[in-house]
């Protein structure tokens, strides 16, 4: 295979180390309030174009299937609002002992804590090839109980939510049905459409780390901050991987992402709510600002793989069983 067709097969990888040396560059243009204006771009219309098009891709059976699916919808907020802070807690015991910052080490809880988003988890399952349907579902569904749980205003997560995923699935739903023929016909790019958003999101993400003074600790801190957001994510992934055995490729492909993932958008105002008047926010706030990015970037490394993964998967599943010798 000739260097051109390589790139062209491996355009998303090539994609996310470009957006990330165009955001280290200069920054300011994707950072909030700068010309891209991400805080309604990205907040708004991106996240409204990623579950449009989800709507507009998914049979409705499928969709249907997926919300009724209770057992793994069981699954995913338990291993992500109990399992993972519990575990997180235990690893932070043994860290108190340690002479790393212990506001950092609040910090690195508090992001445990936090459901999945509502844009990265369902990108990255739907660019696998995973249950789609229920990543959507679960994303949603983390951030409405914990918002509703938790002193973040549950009007605005409730707004933000209806609009910019409730709303937009719907009407690609609707746009499905008059569009069902041409959609099976044509077979848009639909996988290519939600990458090409999360390109986006990519580069706005590290606009935003990359210029964010509350990163701007000494090297000591800010390294061990980043060695142990790093190290965090594989062994979660694998685990869930590991405990997913019982389910079908596809969910447990929802179930890796969906499980591991941490929303910024819902993180971020809880912070500065709970720990208000704190002259420590900033450090607080470091590991979620560090794993956010971090989540996106391994996840997106990862897609190949776990593609490659489930196809095989469902190919041996596909298999039919071999027919038993007549008796004689």
């Amino acid at each position: 295979m000739g260097l051109l067709a390589r790139l062209r097969k491996e355009w998303f990888i090539v994609g996310i180390v470009v957006v990330i040396l165009s955001a280290k560059l200069q920054p300011s243009v994707g950072v909030r309030g700068g010309p891209l204006k991400p805080e309604i771009t990205i907040a708004y219309a991106a996240v409204a174009l990623i579950f449009f098009n989800s709507g507009l891709s998914l049979k409705t059976e499928e969709l249907t299937s997926a919300l009724l699916h209770v057992r793994l919808h069981l699954f995913v907020q338990s291993f992500t609002l109990i399992f993972f802070p519990l575990a997180v807690w235990l690893l932070l015991q043994v860290l108190a002992l340690t002479d790393i910052d212990q506001w950092l080490l609040r910090g690195l809880q508090t992001v445990s804590c936090m459901p999945p988003p509502v844009s990265s988890a369902v990108i990255l399952t739907k660019a696998v090839g995973g249950n789609e349907a229920a990543a959507i579902f679960n994303s949603a569904f983390g951030s409405f109980l914990l918002g509703s749980s938790s002193s973040v205003p549950f009007s605005s997560i409730f707004s933000q939510l209806f609009m910019t995923v409730v709303v937009p699935l719907i009407l690609g739903q609707v746009c499905r049905s008059f569009l069902r023929d041409f959609l099976e016909r044509k077979k848009p790019p639909f996988g290519a459409i939600s990458s090409a958003v999360l390109l986006m999101i990519i580069y706005t993400t590290f606009c935003d780390t990359f210029s964010n003074p509350s990163i701007e600790l000494d090297p000591t801190s800010l390294l061990l901050v980043v060695l142990i957001s790093q190290s965090n994510q594989p062994p979660f992934f694998f685990c869930g991987f590991l405990s997913s055995s019982g389910f079908s490729p596809a969910d447990t492909v929802a179930i890796m992402f969906c499980s591991t993932h941490k929303s910024l958008t819902l993180g971020i105002p809880m912070l500065k709510i709970v720990f208000e008047g704190y002259e420590h926010l900033s450090l607080i706030s470091v590991p979620l600002l560090v794993y956010h990015p971090a989540q996106i970037l391994l996840g997106s490394v990862l897609v190949p793989t776990v593609q490659s993964w489930m196809m095989s998967r469902q190919k041996v599943n596909a298999v039919p069983a071999p027919l038993s010798a007549p008796k004689e």
